[in-house]
């Protein structure tokens, strides 16, 4: 009998999954936390996780809920679906019915879900969040990617759309709209997004408008596209970075009457693989999308904390030779270190990826690189999310500061020291 040297089964790669890796900031957190635990001093700005604690009030319903343990329909929770139609109708001046609202497992499994039921291509600006393109390649969709410069602050514009779209103006198409965006925080005005509206009508595109920081526009003025192509409109948001929410693991896709065969067709895919979001969490989610005044302030001193870390990073970084301007919302940074190409090249870096591998090695600083939010791999671009420091404690802090004073540089070293110090090694590494 001949020796079998390996018993192992043979594995099948499906050839959608070949050539791709874990999402980037999965892994970038997990690399982080081996090396902390190795002793190395390291600084987090990888994983775009938010800092601040789940507010007390939700907190509360999710242990008040507990005890719930049966499953729920597909479509989520009814007085849930209620609540989020209120709220964006509360805060966007949209009129939604519950019915066309769908609860999810994290907004991230309704997209994935989404692109597996609409055949059609996928339009994404670049750069944007690591997870939309690898969802479409695993499913087979064609990508279309929308050029965009940091002139223009990474945004798109209607001409580029219209390059893409009047080739073949029949053509099904997603479009993704994320704002304030990861990896750069910067968002539409209300102008710009009317040009989008009137593009996307003209070519009748499917927009996806994941909107999850739309809470965290540091001024607190969100505008979702939603007010000017309703009927082509399909909004995604969900708990995990307003609500500080992120590993509970909820999202809500909210659809317009024109788009419910798709709510529906995700409900039949849905039945046949998550069933349903947790019960518990649902019941809490209540409470959150409800709002109210605790909520309210959190939000405030949220917003507070965000926008004056944001101007005192940008401002280390511009004051070095960076290309950065202010965020306008969200929890990220995108700055072009290409002014330092030459002095880098001298080290040996040309590219992202060699960037903050180098950055890591020498600064214990983890960013991600903007190849992994697809750009070009030369291009020298990186991601800061500017998350590392203790929400809980500075969001205490922040409030015993009257609304009209601002958080100035020494309230951010001593409550945002990661933050703050990571900036400074980086322009350190970058003069040295």
């Amino acid at each position: 009998m001949a020796n079998r040297k390996n018993n192992a089964p043979k594995v099948h790669l499906n050839l959608n999954v070949r050539g791709l890796n874990r999402s980037a900031t999965l892994r970038i957190n997990e690399l982080s936390n081996q090396l902390i635990q190795q002793g190395r001093q390291i600084y987090k700005l990888g994983l775009g996780q938010s800092p601040f604690p789940v507010p007390r009030p939700v907190q509360d319903e999710l242990k008040a809920h507990a005890h719930q343990k049966d499953y729920l329909p597909v479509l989520g929770l009814p007085m849930l679906r209620q609540a989020v139609a209120d709220y964006f109708h509360r805060q966007q001046g949209v009129n939604y019915i519950p019915d066309n609202v769908m609860v999810g497992p994290g907004s991230k499994e309704l997209m994935f879900i989404l692109q597996l039921v609409y055949y059609g291509d996928v339009v994404i600006p670049t750069p944007s969040w690591v997870s939309y393109a690898p969802q479409a390649h695993i499913i087979g969709r064609q990508i279309r990617w929308v050029p965009t410069k940091t002139q223009n602050h990474w945004q798109i514009t209607v001409d580029e759309i219209e390059k893409i779209c009047r080739t073949d103006p029949d053509r099904p198409r997603l479009f993704i709209l994320n704002y304030p965006a990861n990896p750069h925080g910067f968002t539409y005005s209300m102008s710009k997004l009317r040009e989008i509206a009137r593009v996307a009508r003209k070519y009748g595109a499917v927009v996806l408008s994941d909107e999850i920081y739309g809470e965290l526009h540091h001024k607190g003025r969100h505008v979702s596209i939603s007010r000017f192509y309703p009927e082509g409109t399909i909004i995604s948001s969900g708990l995990s970075k307003w609500c500080g929410a992120g590993g509970w693991r909820l999202g809500v896709f909210v659809f317009p009457d024109s788009l419910r065969w798709l709510k529906e067709a995700m409900a039949v895919v849905a039945s046949e693989t998550y069933t349903s979001t947790s019960a518990p969490i649902q019941y809490a989610a209540v409470r959150a999308f409800t709002g109210g005044h605790e909520i309210e302030s959190y939000l405030w001193q949220a917003r507070r904390v965000l926008s004056a870390l944001a101007k005192f990073m940008v401002n280390r970084l511009d004051k070095a030779g960076l290309r950065q301007e202010y965020p306008q919302g969200a929890f990220y940074l995108f700055p072009d270190f290409e002014p330092f190409r030459e002095k880098l090249a001298q080290r040996d870096i040309l590219n992202s990826e060699q960037l903050c591998a180098q950055l890591l090695e020498d600064c214990g600083v983890a960013l991600l690189p903007g190849s992994d939010f697809g750009r070009p791999e030369a291009e020298l671009t990186a991601r800061i999310a500017y998350v590392d420091f203790d929400g809980s404690r500075t969001l205490a802090a922040a409030a015993r500061i009257p609304d009209h004073e601002p958080l100035d540089d020494e309230f951010l070293e001593i409550y945002c020291p990661n933050c703050t110090q990571a900036v400074l090694r980086i322009v350190q590494w970058l003069n040295g």
